[in-house]
């Protein structure tokens, strides 16, 4: 069996001593070497490459989250001492340092092994226009392997490295990523720096993360998230919870397209794994509620029929007008467009986006995310060929949206096809609800029981917590789980942490007139007992808004827990206990529901 390149798996193996970075280094170019050529346009020396695993080699494997990953660089993200391309031999140029993504993951340990093939200058869902060649799609050679990211999805579905990044401006780092079943993250806009990227839209390009799970996607991520000065779009999340939907919970309600709103172009396998990956969605939990897209799609028109495409112009204006033959023909004759726009044209544009920008809005008050197909339908190379910019627009129907309305996605697979092709959907969120997103794209890649990438391997560890600070509540009553107010905990975030019993020092009420009935809790030491409590986090953003809800005579003191310590939580006034019924000898609020039938 050919060693998995999971980031779980290695960190396992250079913990264990079975391998070291070297041994990996030398597995990686073996495989590199073995495969499609065209799937790299670029790979560093295997002098440099085992002097960098050296280096790690004097460390401990402990201390860094990406202790000898090797990762792939898509060619429009500069790497130190390596040539940026961005699809264009015209355009060549040698990098003096790394971006500050890549510095950022090389400082957590991973190792850059090369730059990758693309659809030129970044513009295409295709993958097929580099004069570098068409890297073969991992599953079957005479389809796309969807791009622009092309290389650096390919190169992780047939297990060449671990992750790698791409970017994504209008679905580059989706597509690929369905095409070839991988899990694709497209952060949040500025999450990841685009210092050192090759711009296509400047104001919207987004550096993306091809993996082969959820897990490994989160990784990388957060090893190479940093706000950077240099980059003006950068930008930094929130550290806590501004919004309880950015938290994952269960049972949170996700929205689909109207039937009517469903564009599948004739793909009637991938209208069939749709549905099925939405009732999978449904049998995980989550509630399924009908939403209109329409404000989507026509975001989504404004990105190639509006002034956005004079970015792409201006990204490369000197070298269209000095070199313009240097272009792919179908990367030219786009371009060029930007040309004509008026600054009319751009406020417009701008006015009409912001309209469906508001238009939008009110959704995330309804839903907690999106789930739609990644693209409604897998071409083979020869179609697109006949017809390269419509079936190229075809594929954009469900990601041009993204960042024009400030959203974070995860394309996620979920299927295959009857002809073994692979399928996926995209779910979907406001920015900076990436996590949330990540564990709900683990949660149905672990239910659609899908190998990673082209291998026989199934590695989908748990993902780390969500990163906020909370406190500690002990609730004795209607709060715990499965009773009526345990909703007001969850829907501000909180998470169940534990069960616990109070030290022997109180005594529990049944408060009369209460709906739902509620206990009070008082302390008595002379007369108190145990009593049975849950122990939940609750982000600190979110106790000003728990709180209100805490009717009187009950309010938060400090309670005592068995072992001695304190936990703030439920307590009562002692006069609200005069006329009622005391279940202390129950210890357990829902023993003494029990008795009421």
């Amino acid at each position: 069996m050919t060693l998995s390149f999971d980031i779980t798996t290695l960190r396992q193996g250079y913990l264990a001593g079975s391998f070291k970075p070297s041994d990996i280094i030398t597995e990686v170019l073996s495989r590199i070497e073995s495969g499609d050529s065209k799937i790299w346009i670029s790979v560093d020396t295997k002098e440099r490459l085992l002097a960098q695993a050296a280096e790690l080699e004097t460390k401990d494997p402990a201390t860094l989250p990406l202790y000898g990953i090797p990762f792939g660089v898509k060619d429009n993200i500069d790497v130190a001492e390596l040539p940026t391309t961005a699809a264009c031999p015209d355009y060549r140029y040698f990098a003096e340092k790394d971006a500050t993504v890549v510095a950022q993951l090389r400082a957590a340990g991973a190792i850059p092994i090369g730059k990758t093939n693309l659809d030129q200058f970044a513009t295409g869902l295709v993958g097929v226009r580099s004069p570098y060649g068409v890297p073969g799609n991992a599953f079957d050679p005479e389809y796309l392997p969807g791009g622009s990211s092309s290389g650096s999805a390919v190169s992780v579905a047939l297990g060449q490295v671990s992750f790698a990044l791409g970017t994504d401006t209008a679905g580059s780092g989706r597509v690929p990523a369905c095409f070839n079943n991988l899990v694709g993250l497209k952060p949040s806009r500025g999450l990841l720096s685009a210092s050192g990227v090759v711009p296509a839209c400047k104001s919207l390009d987004c550096v993306s993360i091809f993996a082969l799970n959820a897990s490994d996607a989160q990784t990388a991520l957060r090893s190479a998230a940093a706000f950077d000065p240099s980059d003006a779009y950068s930008r930094q999340a929130p550290v806590q919870l501004e919004s309880p939907r950015r938290a994952y919970r269960e049972g949170m309600t996700f929205g689909v397209p109207s039937p009517e709103q469903l564009n599948f172009f004739g793909d009637q396998a991938y209208l069939n794994l749709y549905l099925e990956a939405v009732g999978q969605l449904e049998s995980l939990g989550f509630k399924k509620q009908v939403v209109d897209f329409s404000p989507f799609l026509s975001a989504a028109r404004l990105l190639y029929e509006g002034p956005w495409v004079a970015e792409r112009y201006w990204a490369i204006q000197e070298l269209i007008k000095e070199a313009p033959d240097a272009l792919h023909p179908i990367t030219k004759a786009i371009i060029e467009k930007g040309i004509d726009g008026t600054a009319v044209d751009a406020f417009d544009a701008s006015y009409k986006l912001q309209a469906f920008r508001q238009a939008t809005l009110p959704l995330w008050d309804e839903i907690d995310f999106l789930a739609t197909p990644t693209a409604g339908t897998h071409y083979k190379i020869e179609e697109v060929e006949a017809d390269p910019i419509q079936l190229n627009s075809n594929l954009g129907y469900y990601t041009n949206f993204m960042n024009l309305l400030d959203l974070a996605s995860v394309a996620v697979p979920t299927g295959f096809t009857p002809k073994k092709l692979p399928f996926g959907i995209t779910v979907i969120a406001p920015a900076f609800h990436d996590e949330k997103l990540l564990q709900v794209a683990n949660k149905l890649h672990v239910a659609s029981d899908l190998a990673l990438g082209t291998s026989d391997q199934k590695v989908f560890p748990e993902l780390a917590p969500f990163p906020t600070e909370t406190l500690s509540i002990a609730v004795c009553g209607a709060h715990m789980s499965g009773l009526p107010l345990n909703s007001q905990l969850t829907e501000l975030g909180a998470t169940f942490n534990r069960a616990e019993k109070t030290s022997p020092n109180y005594r529990l009420f049944a408060l009369p007139g209460t709906t739902p009935p509620k206990p009070g809790m008082v302390r008595d030491s002379s007369a108190g007992a145990s009593i049975d409590l849950e122990i939940w986090e609750l982000p600190k953003t979110q106790w000003a808004a728990f709180i209100e809800q805490i009717p009187s005579p009950l309010g938060i003191a400090n309670i005592e827990l068995a072992d001695g310590t304190f936990v703030k939580g439920f307590s009562c006034e002692a006069w609200a206990t005069s006329n009622a019924t005391e279940v202390t000898n129950h210890g357990n609020w829902r023993k003494y529901i029990a008795t009421l039938g």
